[in-house]
């Protein structure tokens, strides 16, 4: 009987340790899966703000896009209107012989050079105002004394 008995404690130890090995073991799956739960939200959390990051990153490249093409427009407008101002002066007969230095900036046209009488100047300003998109001039012809 004894060997019995001891057969009988062997078993029920062996099944204590198996069962604690399967409780540990299920143990250690619920850590993995609970270490595995929490670098899916880490990494989920991280993606957002990565995208995000890239959202604000997008949207300042399109507002200096938009200012950059807004600058080249405006530089492109001075230039048109310089040529256009050019060309006028040089149809008038008073004012085609002369040398005359014409800017535009932001639709502000500036006038340098001489003028041979102050009607040529104001006639200068006048041609000046009368092209498109001309937003003030500052005319400064020297009138030549003669």
């Amino acid at each position: 009987m004894r060997m019995h008995s001891s057969l009988g404690i062997t078993m029920a130890v062996a099944l204590l340790s198996s069962g604690l090995l399967a409780a540990c073991s299920d143990s250690s799956q619920q850590g993995a899966a609970q270490e595995r739960d929490q670098s899916v939200a880490a990494a989920q959390q991280k993606g957002g703000e990565v995208k995000s990051d890239v959202r604000q990153g997008v949207d300042q490249l399109d507002a200096q896009a938009s200012a950059m093409a807004s600058a080249q427009k405006q530089m492109s407008d001075d230039a048109a209107i310089t040529s256009e101002v050019r060309a006028s002066l040089a149809k008038d007969p008073t004012l085609s012989a002369l040398n005359i230095d014409v800017d535009t900036l932001h639709g502000k046209v500036t006038l340098n050079g001489s003028a041979p009488d102050a009607a040529a100047q104001m006639r200068a300003t006048q041609l000046v105002q009368a092209v498109k998109g001309v937003t003030a001039v500052d005319n400064r012809l020297v009138v030549k004394n003669s």
